[in-house]
């Protein structure tokens, strides 16, 4: 936007914002422009409605101003104030982990109808995240189920520091432990549910990101190899027989791998190919979630 002109006012600050995000080329330049000044005022978006005459002091002014510019270079509005909403939850991010979405929700819903089923939402249950990030899946359960217990694991130390802040956060970290590890090494302990959303972006996709993706999320949780099942391979043929014997393990997929992560975990020791699997759509109707019973 460069320089924010003296009195301007919010409505017409929004409307300045909006022109430049749209020549950006950015679809949701209305409602990021919103979420934008809204932040930097410190203010809900509603206070915008009800105050669009009020004119902005010289700091928030500036603190839009930024925003704006970081956002025209294509940095998701989450990226820039650190911070996402997850099931109706606020989780601190950071360029350590990624950017969670409303796809990974299918998990959620997934897991709370498997306990339903099973009769266990009450129970104690103990819940491992592999590939933990930012924590959102686990704190999420954790919040969800009071009784349960849990560990997020993740090649990131920096990545699990943002988990352990947002355990925090939700008041949960006496429930939860954190371990630095790669999928399921040296993991001890028997687990009820395993969940997890490895990288599992082939190296195509991965050549077409957006922007906002590319250059914002970190590699590591997107890149899943040549045909984007490598990690799916490793889990597959891991250790989910020891560390999840009699349970779920419920994962996320890309939209076109269901079946095929299914097939792999139908092979694996501790599942077999007369498993109980289940699939679990998103809100577009696609199969982004794979659940499958592990027997000991």
């Amino acid at each position: 936007m460069g320089c924010v002109p003296d009195r301007m006012t919010i409505a017409a600050a929004q409307r300045q914002a909006m022109t430049v995000l749209r020549g950006a080329g950015i679809d949701s330049a209305g409602l990021d422009a919103r979420r934008l000044l809204a932040a930097a005022l410190g203010q809900s978006e509603a206070y915008l409605l009800a105050r669009p005459d009020d004119v902005l002091a010289a700091e928030p002014a500036q603190t839009f101003a930024s925003y704006i510019e970081r956002r025209r270079r294509r940095e998701p509005v989450s990226r820039i104030l650190g911070r996402q909403q997850f099931y109706g939850r606020s989780f601190a991010i950071s360029p350590h982990t990624l950017d969670p979405r409303p796809d990974s929700e299918t998990l959620i819903e997934a897991v709370l109808q498997l306990v339903r089923s099973d009769g266990a939402s009450s129970r104690p249950l103990r819940i491992v995240d592999v590939g933990t990030g930012s924590g959102c899946l686990l704190l999420t359960l954790l919040c969800e189920l009071p009784q349960a217990t849990g560990l997020g694991t993740d090649l990131s130390g920096a990545a699990l520091g943002v988990a352990r802040a947002n355990a925090a956060a939700l008041g949960v970290q006496d429930r939860v432990a954190w371990l630095e590890r790669d999928l399921l090494e040296n993991i001890d302990g028997h687990f009820h549910i395993l969940v997890s959303n490895p990288p599992y972006l082939s190296s195509a996709a991965m050549a077409t990101l957006e922007p906002e993706v590319a250059q914002f999320d970190p590699a590591l949780a997107l890149d899943g190899g040549g045909d984007g099942l490598a990690v799916f391979r490793r889990l597959s043929t891991g250790r989910l027989g020891e560390v999840v014997g009699n349970g779920w393990v419920v994962l996320e997929v890309g939209h076109d791998q269901a079946d095929r992560v299914a097939e792999m975990l139908r092979r694996a020791p501790a599942i077999g190919p007369a498993a109980d699997v289940r699939f679990y759509t998103d809100v577009s109707g696609r199969r982004r979630c794979v659940a499958v019973r592990t027997r000991n």
